[in-house]
């Protein structure tokens, strides 16, 4: 059993974030807004591949983001990966089934003559 299931998650957290706040820039990675003071605590740490236990410690699977940025991300990926699920054939987009102009070129032909 690996050590890291067994360390509760707010204490990961709080060890992975301090780690990240010393590696980066204050600064949300989508909006470039700035962080400091109180204010700080607006400022989160994302996981790019949406593991929170893939913690390297070089911080290579870490951004900061704002809570509004983290928002907006998590939102994106839950909305594709539901679409990904719903839709016959993973995800790849709709099927064309339909083609309102196809014969449009041989009806047209027919009518000049």
């Amino acid at each position: 059993m690996s050590n890291k299931s067994s360390i509760p998650y707010s204490q990961r957290e709080q060890g992975y974030r301090e780690k990240a706040l010393k590696m980066y820039p204050w600064v949300c990675g989508r909006c470039a807004r700035e962080f400091s003071g109180k204010r700080l605590s607006e400022l989160t740490v994302h996981h790019k591949d949406h593991n929170h236990d893939n913690n390297p410690e070089d911080g290579s699977n870490w951004e900061l983001l704002c809570l509004f940025c983290h928002d907006n991300e998590h939102s994106r990926y839950t909305d594709n990966q539901y679409f990904a699920e719903a839709t016959p054939g993973g995800g790849q987009g709709p099927k064309e089934t339909f083609k309102g102009l196809a014969g449009l070129a041989d009806l047209l032909k027919s009518k000049q003559q």
